[in-house]
């Protein structure tokens, strides 16, 4: 089981920079849809809306992805491999990877960037950490 402490530390740091960046996106999106929308109350009405509103559909693969490693962390009887992690983080590249060009996620991905510095922040670590998992 030691070898794989290494894995799950990996593994839990990128979960908690791809979560870190998940909560700035929300928290982007929440400050534009309130200047639209008007006021969201309470925390409850915000998860409401990132759960049932079309404006926060575009999160899905970010809350799909951050929910799977989770459940892989959670449990303890699953041996994490490196193929896991490599296939894994793979995705989560795949997932940060705003573009100008592209539809969907990418594009809104690459708005929030444009708008929110605490987007840029957490782009940036969770870049961070999928390099050094690169090198």
């Amino acid at each position: 089981m030691t070898h794989t402490d290494p894995l799950r530390r990996t593994m839990l740091e990128v979960h908690q920079k791809l979560l870190s960046l998940y909560s700035a996106l929300i928290g982007a999106e929440r400050l534009t849809y309130e200047r639209i929308h008007g006021r969201v109350g309470s925390t409850d009405e915000l998860l409401r809306l990132v759960l049932n509103d079309p404006w926060f559909t575009w999160l899905y693969p970010m809350l799909d992805l951050l929910l799977r490693i989770e459940q892989l962390l959670d449990d303890e009887a699953f041996d994490i491999t490196h193929e896991n992690i490599e296939h894994l983080v793979a995705e989560v590249r795949t997932v940060t990877r705003p573009s100008i060009e592209g539809d969907g996620f990418e594009r809104a991905y690459y708005e929030a960037l444009q708008r929110a510095p605490d987007v840029v922040l957490a782009h940036f670590r969770i870049t961070r950490v999928l390099l050094a998992e690169a090198a």
